[in-house]
């Protein structure tokens, strides 16, 4: 009987941090913004950095994808429909991939943290995460101004964003805890993730369209959870259509097993964190 107590103690001590987090949102928000602003600080142009990195990447993928090969998202898409459909993939990427690149150091980074009792160190993903999420938001407030100036109309379909984000937003923490625990006893975590992340981005339609994969490998493209993200966000902000719900739910369910499982290797490995660092 003592046994089972302790077991039982021991699984609400793994999770009971996770309930804490939103009452610790006063700690959290503070932490990112200290994030999203330190990557900017003391440059000329300051968060204008967060446009101009990604209209560079925009501006060489509609030349060479558009212009060159001649890649359309439509029927009779200009390059600047392409464009508006290569930033709006590119968005919730962006926020994932850097939220999982800047995790995977980001315990060794605060080890001034590590041996502090008191100190939540499961909310360092989440800042980090959350740093990501307010640039994405910055960035979808210029694909809409771009939008409204390249197609002189907005879809109330917009309004399905949230819907979007909370999904994007499970798998993102996930994967942060999940590298973010790799990164303390595997230095090479950040070198083999920028790996991995780089065939995720060219396996994912966010650079080309859907319909020139070929059908072959169509179901392997749909195992892909951003698959579905990228389209519904597509079809929210650019077509005038809701989301693909069953797509969705997919993700959903996946993004949903990904922050379980990210958050339970995260606690479980946190007690040796401080003999590695």
């Amino acid at each position: 009987m003592r046994r089972m107590i302790s077991a039982q103690t021991a699984r609400r001590a793994v999770w009971r941090p996770l309930w804490e987090l939103p009452r610790r949102f006063d700690l959290i928000w503070p932490l990112a913004r200290r994030m999203l602003v330190a990557r900017y600080r003391g440059s000329a142009l300051g968060l204008l950095w967060a446009l101009l990195t990604p209209a560079v990447m925009i501006g060489v993928f509609t030349f060479l994808f558009a212009g060159v090969f001649g890649a359309r998202f439509t029927e009779r898409g200009t390059p600047w429909e392409y464009a508006l459909y290569l930033f709006c993939g590119l968005l919730p990427w962006t926020a994932f991939s850097e939220t999982l690149q800047q995790s995977s150091g980001i315990v060794v980074a605060h080890a001034n943290l590590v041996k502090r009792v008191v100190f939540p160190l499961e909310a360092l993903p989440v800042a980090q995460a959350l740093a990501a999420l307010a640039a994405q938001l910055f960035g979808t407030a210029a694909l809409v101004v771009a939008t409204l100036v390249v197609r002189r109309e907005l879809h109330s379909t917009l309004l399905w964003l949230p819907a979007l984000l909370v999904p994007q937003l499970l798998l993102t923490l996930g994967g942060a805890w999940l590298v973010a625990s790799l990164g303390v006893f595997i230095r090479d975590t950040a070198q083999v993730l920028g790996l991995v992340l780089m065939a995720w981005l060219y396996l994912t339609p966010i650079i080309y369209p859907e319909q020139v994969v070929p059908a072959r490998f169509r179901p392997a493209l749909e195992l892909n959870p951003f698959t579905p993200l990228v389209r519904s966000y597509r079809r929210a902000l650019l077509e005038g259509a809701p989301p693909d719900w069953q797509g969705l739910a997919y993700t959903t369910a996946f993004a949903l097993a990904a922050f379980l499982f990210g958050y339970w290797w995260f606690a479980r490995t946190r007690k040796n964190f401080a003999d590695v660092i």
